[in-house]
Formats: structure tokens, C-alpha cells, sequence
């Protein structure tokens, strides 16, 4: 049906693992007639969950998209495109880069446990996005679902914005809407109530519409102009309304779909998004975006799949302008254009072809090898630099070192890995040339087995997998000076270089900086860079244990040249052993990466999982107790990512496979003295080569 950009609704289902998002994207796919008959998770029949693993493992590993062109009984075609995330932790990456590409996010709770951490979370990160939120509870018809409980436990969370579009009545057998003052009673009580809160909770977004609605009650307000006050109610996060369905039994679905169409924001009504550009002076300015089918093209790729059949596929957001077949567009800043051959919309895994893409439009294109997540795809020159603002992804810290199985499979090895990554902001495959290692990062063991199981499901590629080296680094406790004194003579012309220089500690994630304060040119100018060059490779290389150095700031002060034998090398060999002698007397530590680490674990087993993490020198920073309708407790500690190895085992046999958690990069922090003996005591440093 045709339609436009005031037709279209973006929404993305997050929730919870087992809220039922699946289940519910299905149900809406088969209420909007895209489906004869919704599919099952049981079964694995759905339309998202339509790879081999998440078939086997009875959950989502990725985004789905697919959308419903629905007739809501107004005269309109509404498009809506809805895009189906994982619950799980472990997969993130993909859930959080969808909600860049939608204005609503639809959280789904579960009626029997109610809120939950993840519900917590993803609320949050839908607010920082600027997003609007509604939040559907799902299996209302369940025989231990307490929906008053529920009710009641949203609002303690998100505060008294949180009001019912709808009830559940005859025991969830059916809903009643909140929007028709006479629809009687609801297993909530009677209806009356929760209207009069709607209303007065949306009138009050408009000065005038409130003395119109004080005056003459709600008679005095059309529908258009409480439409608005709704909209900007939901944008500036001032009511977050609920809806109340089973998806199994497709108990509410319809009248959700018509909530979506009817009062969730078009792409023209929502927050609008934040597009950014270089000023010219290194930061970054906001520039205008509009959705106008008519200007330049202004589209934002948030999900790279790598498709046997078509290549490289590139899903992407439209902001402005219209793609059609054979528009040609450029990817970021270069400078040779693509032409779209083709281009699709997508329903799981099916494609589509279409003809155009409108502002607000989900699309994909295909075969663009430079494509990445996050390129802006646009067709003027104009928009060169031009890019969305970025989505903030958890630090993947759970690493394994893997190698190819058989000879000959490294080149293999290397791209398959590289094509996973695409597809996954959150997984990072990187070649530590130091000690030839390549090593994979994830957000959890999970994470890392799912991607080893499609390394061998999609590429064919067998891996033998051992636990990493732990990122340690150098740093030094006080400052202290460094000098060196270069002669080399061999029979020529020889090498003469003489440095000193002073060491001091920058605070803790400082980095590194050089500072040149050579007077009278005793070092000519031109050597400087060549003594930053020598400083750097000892950075790398580092002094008592062979990671590298950081949070240190070099100063050079003195030296001396001379006017035949001085070079380059020379000054770099001069710069790198002054350093050196520098950090030897600057009290030099070794420093170990800490993980701040959220653990999830039934109540009863919460001091078994404090005892495992204290013997892994685990300072525990906080607890949640569970309550009611949330049975698991939380324990937030910050834990040395060396003392994790074999916890997800030990976890898992403390709380009979209850328990999970989840971590992030925290901060660097000195060893203990007995483990840097040992790291010092284990490093063969290479020989000094003059």
C-alpha cells in the first residue's frame, strides 16, 4: 500500500530474556496479515529467529525486521516497521544498534515476574537515546500473573508517568481500552479511573488545552489536539503508557497495533535525531536534519549482514531524502559512488525488492563491500563527514586466543573472523603482533561460543581456542631522570646521539605525551621526532615485564649532536635506552585491567557467589536484594579480569545453571607485589641492539 513518511511507525521490541518479544513480534505480524498463522519458538517457525542456532538454542541471537502495512479504519495505510532484539545480556550489540534506528522502544514485561534488570536497563538506555518508551506486558492470561502487581511495580520504577492505554479483563481473556471513559471494569477495577489519569497527565502538555479542558471537560478537547499533546507527552518522556497483551493467544495484539499506528510518533513528530559534523577545528557540530523525500539522502546503516547469496547487505535507516534503484550513493567520505542495483526490505531473513525507500523507510542494500556499521549513506558531496551520533556498546572483555585448526586455514581464519565482526558491534577479532596471537572479545563465554559455533556452521572452520594473554601494562609511581649517551664508530661515517630526558606519572587512563624543552638547539629540531620515534618503540616494547607503558609523560631537557656523525637512528637508539634508564628509577609498576562485574544469582545462593568472588580478590561494591515477583539477587563487584578464569563454571555449579553475569572495562590498578615478581621473573626481554 502506498504511504508516507506520516504513515511510517519504527518501533523495537526489547525486553527481558523470556518476556516473550519473539512471540509478540510473530502475533503482530499475524494480526497485521503479513503472516497466515504465527510461528512458534517451540518449534522453531518464526520469522526472527530463523537462523540454525537460534532454532537449537530457543532464543534470539540478533535483530529481526519486518513490517506490517496496516489499515487502522482512519482512510490511512499505516507502514510499520517493527524490529525484533535480543534479551539476552550476552547480545547486546545488535539490541542496542537497533535503537538507533527507530523513535520508539517498545519494552516488553513478563506478567509473571514483572520488572526485571534488563527491563531497568533497556528503559534507560531508551531514555539516554531520546527515545519514546511504552512498555507492554505479555502474558496477561497466565495462571500466576499478577497484572495490578505489575502495574504498580512499573510505576514504583519509572514513576507516575507510567499509565494503562488498556486493562485486562475476564482474567486476560480479553482487554478493555482505557481511552473509552465506558468500557466497565477490568480485572484492575473499573476503567474510569485510569482514563481520567491519561487525560489529565496529556492535557497538561499544552497550556491552552488545559484551560479548554478545565473549562468545558473533555468535550472541550478535540482529537487532534489531544493527538498532540500526546505525541509531545511521549517525546519529552512525560507519559510512558502501557499495554496489556498474551501473545500466545493474541489476547490485546490487534488493539496494539492500532495503538501503534494511531498514537505512537511518525519519523516527523519524534525526537529528531543527532546528526553530527566536523567544525573544522576537530569537534564536532550539530547539523539539521529533514524529513523531506526531496533533498539529499541521509540514511544510516545500523546492521551489516554478510548473505551467501547477496554479498554484503547493508540495512539502513532513511533520515532524508529518497533511495531508489540506481541512486547512486556515496559511503561515508568516499569518493566513488555506489549504484543500488537493488534494494529491499526485509521480513527475517526474506528480501524483498522495493522500489524506493522514503524518509522514516528500513531498507537494505546489497554487494557495497565498503559498507560497515554506522556509514552514512548519502548521494551529494555535501554531506561528506557527516554521521549519526554514536551508540554507546558495552567493551567486549571476555577474550579468547584461537588459531586455525588445520594449516593453511589462517587467510580463511582471518576473513570469516572479520565478517562476524561486522555483523556484531559488540565482538572485535584483533592480531596481537607482538606475540602472534589473534584474539577474539565478546561479552561473555556465551557470546564467544555462538560466534565459534557459526565459524564452523557458516565457514566450514574448525579453531582450537586457549585463554589469552591478561592486558597488562606498565606505568611508573615517581618521576625520575634518563640519560643516554650514543657512540657508534664503524670504520665510516659513525652514530652520535646524547639524550636526557625526565619521566613523570600521569593520572591513572592519561595515555602518553612527549614534551620537547630543548634550549639552544643542543638536539637540532629535526632529531626531536627521532627521539619521540625511540620513546615510543620502548612504550611498546616496555621495561620490566613487556607490556606496554602508559600514563607516563616524557620531557626532553638536554643533549648534544654532532654535526657529522649525528642521524636520525642514532637519536632514536639515544631516545629509547634513555627512557628506559628513566623508568628503572621511577619506581615502575605493573598494572592489571579491572572489571566491573554484575553478577545475577538466586537469593539463596548470594553468599556462596560473595565467598567465590572474594578469593578472587573481588571488592564487592553492592547488592539488590531480590522482592516479590524478582526472585534473583544482584552482586556488583569489581574483580582483576585475571581472577575471572573459570568463573562462569564455578558460577554455574553454585547456582545449578541460575546464575549469569555480565562485565565492563573498569580501570587499570597496580598488581599485587607477589604477581608482578612473577610477571617480572617470567620476561626474556630482547636483547638492546645498539
Amino acid at each position: 500500500m502506498p504511504y508516507t513518511t506520516r504513515d511510517i511507525r519504527n518501533v523495537a521490541l526489547a525486553g527481558h530474556p523470556g518476556a516473550g518479544k519473539t512471540t509478540l513480534f510473530e502475533a503482530l505480524l499475524h494480526a497485521g496479515g503479513v503472516l497466515a498463522t504465527a510461528g512458534s519458538v517451540e518449534r522453531g517457525t518464526t520469522v526472527s529467529d530463523s537462523d540454525p542456532l537460534e532454532k537449537a538454542r530457543g532464543h534470539s541471537l540478533d535483530i529481526a525486521i519486518a513490517s506490517v502495512d496496516h489499515a487502522n479504519g482512519d482512510g490511512r495505510a499505516y507502514h510499520l516497521n517493527f524490529i525484533d532484539t535480543p534479551g539476552y545480556p550476552d547480545f547486546r550489540g545488535p539490541a542496542l544498534s537497533a535503537l538507533a534506528a527507530v523513535e520508539t522502544a517498545l519494552v516488553v514485561v513478563d506478567a509473571d515476574t514483572g520488572v526485571e534488570h534488563g527491563t531497568m536497563r533497556l528503559m534507560e538506555r531508551a531514555r539516554e537515546r531520546g527515545l519514546c518508551r511504552a512498555i507492554v506486558v505479555n502474558k496477561i492470561d497466565h495462571e500466576h500473573a499478577d497484572c495490578s502487581k505489575v502495574l504498580q511495580q512499573l510505576r514504583d520504577a519509572f514513576g507516575p508517568e507510567v499509565l494503562p492505554l488498556n486493562l485486562p479483563a475476564d482474567w486476560g481473556r480479553r482487554v478493555v481500552d482505557c481511552f473509552d471513559a465506558n468500557a466497565g471494569d477490568s480485572d484492575l477495577g473499573p476503567v474510569t479511573e485510569w482514563h481520567q489519569r491519561i487525560l489529565d497527565q496529556v492535557v497538561e502538555m499544552d497550556e491552552a488545552v488545559v484551560d479548554r479542558y478545565l473549562e468545558a471537560g473533555e468535550a472541550g478537547v478535540s482529537a487532534e489536539e489531544l493527538h498532540d499533546a500526546f505525541e509531545k507527552a511521549l517525546r519529552e518522556g512525560h507519559l510512558v503508557p502501557v499495554c496489556f497483551v498474551s501473545a500466545r493467544s493474541g489476547v490485546g495484539v490487534p488493539d496494539l497495533l492500532q495503538l501503534v499506528s494511531r498514537l505512537f510518533p511518525d519519523p516527523t513528530e519524534a525526537n529528531p535525531p543527532l546528526l553530527l559534523a566536523g567544525d573544522g577545528n576537530g569537534a564536532q557540530r550539530p547539523i539539521p536534519v529533514s524529513a523531506d523525500a526531496d533533498r539529499h539522502v541521509i540514511a544510516d546503516v545500523f546492521k551489516v549482514v554478510n548473505d551467501p547469496f547477496v554479498g554484503k547487505l547493508g540495512v539502513f535507516r532513511v533520515y532524508q531524502g529518497t533511495v531508489k534503484r540506481d541512486t547512486q550513493l556515496f559511503v561515508d567520505d568516499g569518493r566513488k559512488p555506489y549504484r543500488v542495483g537493488h534494494l529491499f526490505a526485509l521480513r527475517g531473513r526474506e528480501h524483498v525488492e522495493i522500489e524506493q525507500a522514503i524518509p522514516g523507510d528500513i531498507a537494505a542494500v546489497g554487494k557495497i563491500e565498503d559498507v560497515h556499521f554506522d556509514a552514512v549513506l548519502h548521494d551529494s558531496h555535501d554531506e561528506d563527514g557527516v554521521h549519526l551520533a554514536p551508540v554507546s556498546f558495552p567493551k567486549p572483555m571476555f577474550g579468547l586466543a584461537v588459531e586455525a585448526a588445520s594449516r593453511g586455514q589462517e587467510q580463511k581464519l582471518s576473513q570469516a573472523l572479520r565478517k562476524l565482526a561486522e555483523e556484531d558491534p559488540a565482538f572485535v577479532a584483533e592480531h596481537n603482533v607482538e606475540v602472534n596471537e589473534t584474539v577474539i572479545r565478546g561479552l561473555s563465554e556465551l557470546h564467544l561460543r555462538v560466534m565459534l559455533e557459526r565459524l564452523k556452521d557458516r565457514f566450514g572452520l574448525e579453531v582450537t581456542t586457549r585463554p589469552p594473554r591478561i592486558a597488562y601494562r606498565e606505568t611508573i609511581s615517581v618521576p625520575a631522570e634518563g640519560h643516554c649517551r650514543h657512540k657508534k664508530q664503524t670504520g665510516g661515517a659513525g652514530q652520535f646521539a646524547e639524550v636526557f630526558l625526565r619521566v613523570e606519572p600521569l593520572p591513572r587512563g592519561a595515555g602518553f605525551e612527549f614534551v620537547d624543552q630543548v634550549k639552544g638547539g643542543v638536539i637540532p629540531g629535526q632529531f626531536i621526532p627521532a627521539v619521540e620515534k625511540g620513546v615510543r618503540q620502548a612504550l611498546q616494547g616496555g621495561a620490566i615485564s613487556g607490556h606496554p607503558i602508559q600514563d607516563v609523560r616524557v620531557v626532553v631537557h638536554d643533549g648534544r649532536h654532532h654535526p657529522v656523525d649525528s642521524k636520525e637512528v642514532a637519536f632514536v637508539t639515544a631516545g629509547r635506552k634513555a627512557f628506559l634508564d628513566a623508568v628503572a628509577k621511577a619506581r615502575p609498576l605493573v598494572l592489571e585491567p579491572v572489571v566491573a562485574l554484575e553478577v545475577w544469582a538466586p537469593e539463596a545462593q548470594l553468599g556462596d557467589v560473595t565467598g567465590a568472588l572474594a578469593t578472587r580478590r573481588a571488592r564487592i561494591v553492592g547488592t539488590d536484594s531480590g522482592d516479590g515477583l524478582r526472585a534473583e539477587s544482584i552482586v556488583r563487584a569489581q574483580v582483576p579480569q585475571a581472577e575471572l578464569e573459570g568463573f562462569a563454571a564455578e558460577l554455574k555449579s553454585l547456582t545449578a545453571g541460575k546464575g549469569r553475569y555480565a562485565l565492563d572495562f573498569s580501570h587499570y590498578e597496580p598488581v599485587p607485589p607477589n604477581v608482578q615478581q612473577k610477571l617480572v621473573e617470567g620476561w626474556k626481554p630482547k636483547p638492546e641492539e645498539d
